[in-house]
């Protein structure tokens, strides 16, 4: 399973009062699909812009057309850009791919809605090895939960000190809860990506890390503006 997917079961297992909004999870699933890609070799960072390389089958479809969505021409395009193009309609391309695979389904007649709490999960290896990654920490699954807005950061213990229930932050990055969906650095060092089993979190996951906790802030931002804008606009028309 792509870690995209990954993400997408967990978040399906979650409490319905700590879904996010699709746009965030978008978001997420665009990073996840840029990170499967950096540990494949399918692309590499050049400071925070995407360099692709060799074309190369994963398997897995909607992961073959975030590599093939890739821009390879010169300069190419950031992570930031990366994440806003790629994410549109990300979460209803994954609803639909897993529940052809037969592991989500819709109850009652509804249509699969993954932020909705309305898809149940069927009981399957799939899902028991995301919720095993899920519960073992693992640092990019974790770093996405939090980039989201998923969950909470957890505080990292300073040496020495004897505290209970705190875990090391997988990456930093500030979580944001919102809902809906609105639409640089060449000559910098090379990042390579992590082993993703080693535990540890390198320059290029790190980058994409923060890159989707930064669009997700930048998503709250827009959805604030456009809160008070339609009060000042319905403001207007009450005679306020």
């Amino acid at each position: 399973m792509t870690t995209a997917r990954d993400l997408v079961l967990v978040t399906l297992g979650m409490p319905a009062d700590q879904l996010v909004g699709q746009g965030d999870l978008s978001l997420a699933l665009a990073g996840a699909e840029a990170i499967d890609l950096l540990h494949s070799g399918a692309l590499r960072l050049d400071g925070d812009r995407i360099v692709p390389g060799p074309r190369m089958a994963s398997g897995d479809p909607l992961l073959d057309q975030a590599d093939a969505a890739l821009v390879r021409r010169e300069p190419y395009e950031t992570v930031e850009e990366w994440l806003w193009r790629r994410a549109e309609d990300l979460v209803p391309a994954y609803a639909e791919a897993l529940e052809l695979a037969g592991l989500v389904a819709h109850p009652h007649g509804h249509g699969l809605r993954l932020v909705s709490g309305r898809a149940e999960l069927a009981d399957s290896p799939a899902r028991r090895e995301a919720e095993q990654r899920r519960a073992s920490g693992e640092p990019v699954l974790a770093g996405l939960l939090v980039a989201s807005g998923l969950v909470e950061p957890q505080l990292t213990d300073a040496p020495g000190d004897d505290v209970s229930g705190t875990e090391e932050a997988p990456s930093p990055v500030e979580p944001r809860l919102i809902d809906g969906r609105d639409d640089e650095g060449s000559g910098a060092e090379e990042a390579l990506p992590s082993d993703p089993d080693d535990g540890r979190l390198d320059d290029a996951v790190t980058t994409v890390l923060i890159a989707v906790g930064d669009a997700v802030v930048q998503l709250e931002a827009l959805r604030l503006r456009r809160d008070v804008e339609n009060a000042a606009f319905d403001n207007v028309w009450r005679g306020w």
